[in-house]
């Protein structure tokens, strides 16, 4: 290659190079956690890995155990209350207990306009330690009807924190089923799951996020009974 080529191949390249890397960095989210639990320890350093930037809502950030987690997250995450944290998210995870979703979701404040990604299942344990879906329609419905204004998509409530952490233990693929009513919503959620390892499902509006609380029920109950499973839906060729 002859000396005027390879300076304007160096230079194409590094246009290339900026301009790839800022357009990587304006498609980057904020991802609000709201909960520090298993949930949120599974999938936050995965969203961090993909370049976005993580805040963890706990009503105790300082405590060692959330800071555990904002290092073990990176760079890029932070931790601080649930109403600050969810002010300058693009997307707000809601992974606390199934029966508390909605006095938290209460206390966010103004959501409109943002992706809320629900991963609750409000269930209560019997004695036999099966468990029952307790609320009439889901706690995603529920969520949607108080924030109007707001794009809440079902996702990522059918599976096992384990299965979050490494999709590969479950020694095949898995199928995130998703249900919102804004298509946009639910495509920025299914890229999410896809780049960390799981396959997506789109099932429909918010409506059906009553039956993917039922399959938690389902998954769980399984899993109680000592005949564990992981949904995979098979697709056609």
């Amino acid at each position: 290659m002859n000396t005027y080529l390879f300076k304007n191949f160096t230079t194409i390249c590094m246009a290339a190079i900026i301009f790839f890397g800022f357009s990587a960095q304006a498609s980057a989210d904020t991802i609000a956690f709201i909960g520090t639990g298993n949930v949120s320890s599974a999938l936050g350093p995965k969203f961090a890995a993909l370049g976005h930037d993580i805040i963890y809502g706990s009503r105790e950030p300082e405590r060692d155990d959330v800071q555990a987690l904002v290092r073990q997250t990176g760079n890029r995450a932070s931790a601080t209350t649930p109403a600050s944290s969810v002010r300058d998210a693009d997307i707000v995870v809601i992974a606390v207990p199934g029966l508390v979703t909605l006095s938290v979701v209460a206390g966010l404040g103004d959501l409109s306009g943002k992706i809320i990604i629900d991963v609750t299942n409000p269930t209560q344990t019997l004695e036999n330690g099966l468990r029952v879906h307790v609320v009439a329609t889901s706690n995603a419905e529920i969520i949607q009807a108080m924030l109007p204004e707001a794009y809440v998509v079902k996702a990522f409530n059918t599976l096992n924190y384990v299965t979050m952490v490494n999709p590969a233990s479950a020694g095949g693929p898995v199928t995130i089923p998703l249900a919102g009513n804004n298509d946009a919503a639910k495509a920025t959620v299914a890229e999410l799951a896809q780049a960390i390892g799981f396959e997506t499902s789109d099932i429909g509006p918010i409506a059906y996020a009553h039956e993917l609380e039922g399959m938690l029920v389902l998954f769980a109950n399984a899993r109680a009974m000592g005949h564990p499973f992981n949904y995979y839906f098979r697709q056609p060729e």
